[in-house]
């Protein structure tokens, strides 16, 4: 799906970062002089409507690195509504190891949408609707939100839910979380993987089968037990995260700092 030379999900070496990072390094600092990027709640649980994303880019900063494919596809009582995808024409040269991964290259965008065009498109596609994507709480938000603030001074505010967090606290045996991993697993056919569109499809398909078992832990488990309802925040529904402070290691919000609830370990 996106370029990677060192720590990123689609690296170009196979290999999937799925480490979780601290709250204040996943909310992200806006750079350039912008303000802290203001995303939606990250939840960590199954929805039947929603619309699920992926952007394909040239790199893995948002800083310095651009979109070159966009693609969104809605899901009404888990199935699949409508679609929207567009290549994106960057106004640069598409760098080798990007093509390397999605095969996007720079004649395929020579007559493509620029970006304001594209992430326009995007926006009006998904409303308020809550998003689905892998990976995406450290990477797909963090550009698309980049790139709505610079191309249309618009915030993207939407809640979403990445499917590499639920993944790993449905399929904890699992050894990677890649999307490919979770394709196999559930026999879903990984052919065309890397190109945004394909991700989406491939994608919706995980999150009802991943929606399935969190459907069966929790009814197993039962409310008020420990398990999916403990770590879901009392205060706005966001997921806990385990977290270091001063005093040692406690549960806080994974929307900080909008949210500050925190419980002990």
């Amino acid at each position: 799906m996106r370029y990677d030379g060192q720590l990123c999900e689609k690296a170009v070496s196979g290999i999937e970062w799925d480490g979780v990072m601290n709250c204040a390094d996943e909310e992200g600092i806006r750079r350039n002089g912008l303000a802290v990027r203001n995303k939606g709640k990250r939840w960590n649980k199954y929805i039947k409507d929603y619309v699920v994303f992926d952007l394909e880019t040239t790199g893995i900063n948002p800083e310095r690195d651009v979109i070159i494919e966009i693609s969104a596809v809605r899901v009404c009582d888990g199935e699949v509504a409508a679609e929207y995808s567009t290549l994106v024409n960057p106004k640069r040269h598409i760098p080798a190891g990007a093509t390397a991964v999605n095969g996007i290259t720079d004649d395929m965008v020579r007559d493509a949408p620029d970006i304001r065009e594209a992430i326009a498109g995007f926006m009006d596609f998904i409303g308020d609707d809550i998003l689905v994507g892998h990976n995406i709480h450290t990477f797909d938000m963090n550009f698309a939100y980049d790139a709505a603030w610079r191309a249309l001074e618009k915030e993207l505010k939407n809640d979403y839910i990445d499917t590499l967090y639920l993944s790993r606290h449905c399929l904890p045996e699992l050894r990677h979380h890649k999307l490919t991993d979770i394709s196999e697993y559930f026999h879903i056919d990984t052919k065309g993987a890397h190109r945004a569109l394909n991700d989406c499809m491939m994608n919706q398909k995980c999150f009802e089968e991943l929606g399935k078992l969190w459907k069966k832990k929790k009814e197993e488990l039962g409310k008020g037990k420990e398990g999916e309802e403990s770590m879901e925040c009392p205060r706005c529904g966001g997921m806990l995260c385990l977290r270091k402070g001063k005093f040692g290691v406690f549960y806080g919000c994974g929307n900080f700092p909008s949210c500050r609830y925190t419980r002990n370990t």
